[in-house]
């Protein structure tokens, strides 16, 4: 297997608890994720990659019931989960989707993709791109290198590990469109005001088929109102990823 998105998920959730549970848009949002992501053209595969908790057992169900792989793994180390799923599956080259991000575009991860055929980059990022449009890219070899790497089991924050060792050779996502880079739009699911913010906007937009990121920022562009529902929660949320960021690498690799 060459190309395959990782659905990062567990029910561990405090802000907003059960979260990928939730009912949306007449399935859980978990569901919902799964089936926009099968919209991506170039992926082999789709694999959940949740926990060895019990209380994530339902999210194994649900993989099933949708007809995708699935792995479990490490509770608080996402990189060693990865790790086991790049292993068990071959996987080349991963772009991971979180589980809380229901507008995540299927056009950026066929953009990173390409990417990693074109230019072979340890990590991809995009900064600059819509709170929860993407998330990143990784190379299955420079995830093992990270794993060899640390000296922690906590990589809930784990960019830091590529970004900030100087070991991997980093690159944004190219062919971006100039739209999509706002700082002023939060497509992530934390609290009930994000909730609230996604229910608007499929209430708006859904026609029963794939709702693109250009057609969810005309609905926004059209009634602008809907951005603010949840977006003053944003800076929260960007403290809360800081205070939860740790960089810990072992003696004998340097990052000079």
């Amino acid at each position: 297997m060459n190309n395959a998105i990782f659905i990062t998920v567990r029910n561990g959730s405090t802000r907003l608890p059960n979260k990928a549970l939730i009912n949306f848009n007449g399935m859980t949002v978990i569901e919902y994720i799964i089936q926009r992501h099968k919209n991506a053209k170039v992926c082999d595969s789709i694999i959940l990659c949740t926990t060895e908790n019990k209380n994530d057992d339902s999210l194994i169900d649900i993989a099933k019931k949708n007809n995708i792989n699935f792995f479990r793994g490490s509770e608080t180390d996402k990189l060693e989960r990865w790790k086991g799923a790049a292993d068990e599956f071959d996987v080349k080259y991963i772009v991971t989707a979180d589980g809380d991000d229901l507008f995540c575009e299927p056009k950026l991860i066929d953009l990173a993709f390409e990417q990693f055929e074109k230019s072979q980059p340890d990590f991809i990022q995009a900064n600059g791109v819509i709170c929860g449009a993407f998330t990143y890219g990784i190379k299955s070899d420079a995830l093992r290198k990270a794993c060899e790497i640390k000296d922690t089991s906590n990589t809930e924050m784990m960019w830091v590990f590529f970004t900030q060792t100087n070991l991997f050779k980093i690159e944004e996502l190219q062919k971006v469109p100039m739209k999509f880079y706002r700082n002023d739009i939060r497509m992530t699911l934390d609290y009930k005001e994000d909730l609230d913010f996604f229910n608007a906007i499929i209430k708006k937009g859904w026609s029963g088929n794939y709702l693109t990121l250009d057609e969810i920022l005309e609905i926004i562009e059209k009634e602008p109102y809907l951005k603010d529902i949840n977006f003053y929660r944003q800076q929260e949320f960007l403290n809360n990823q800081k205070n939860k960021t740790i960089l810990k690498v072992k003696d004998n690799f340097s990052r000079e």
